[in-house]
């Protein structure tokens, strides 16, 4: 057999691997195209009931998971995300829903690991969880953790983390529905 066949044969296909290697679309996002970035919805359940280890959201939680569904339903979510407890759930439900998505479970108590699941599936989100946990993953996903969370009675704020994998993050923090007021008036 005639090894320059085999010569010009594999100098052929490194030079295909080569182009290929420079094709635009075979390589990874870049973060400073603004359609490779997302936005994630972060907010803490609604109001749960006083008692119990796995309360369920009261009339008013009930109400309030409603009004995020409204809010939410046309803003492009792919995926929903919450804690593994019947008040998150509960709260990530109706727009799951609406969207005939299932709510997916993630745990609170890694949420370094969870940020990073997040920012690899480049997905636009709610994740629904607590207090503690909200301000944190804000903070993770590199937006802002705005002020401590009233656990005794905070339940509206939202947070939108808008350009999610651009490496900067512009965080917006709300309200929606019945509003809190830290006052009690």
């Amino acid at each position: 057999m005639n090894s320059g066949w085999w010569i010009r044969f594999a100098a052929l296909g490194a030079a295909i691997l080569a182009l290929a290697a420079c094709d635009p679309s075979s390589a990874p996002p870049d973060a400073d195209d603004p359609q490779n970035t997302y936005t994630i919805y972060l907010v803490r359940h609604a109001e749960k009931e006083a008692e119990g280890s796995d309360p369920a959201l009261t009339e008013a939680g009930t109400a309030r998971a409603e009004a995020l569904a409204d809010l939410l339903e046309g803003e492009g979510i792919e995926a929903v995300w919450s804690s593994d407890y019947v008040r998150t759930r509960s709260t990530a439900k109706p727009l799951a829903d609406r969207l005939g998505a299932d709510v997916q479970t993630y745990d609170p108590s890694d949420l370094p690991g969870f940020a990073q699941t997040l920012e690899s599936r480049g997905e636009t989100a709610l994740v629904v969880g607590h207090s503690n946990t909200t301000p944190a993953l804000s903070a993770l996903l590199g937006g802002e953790p705005g002020n401590e969370i009233d656990e005794a009675g905070e339940y509206d704020r939202i947070y939108i983390l808008d350009g999610v994998g651009s490496g900067a993050v512009e965080t917006d923090i709300r309200r929606y529905g019945v509003r809190y007021d830290a006052n009690g008036g």
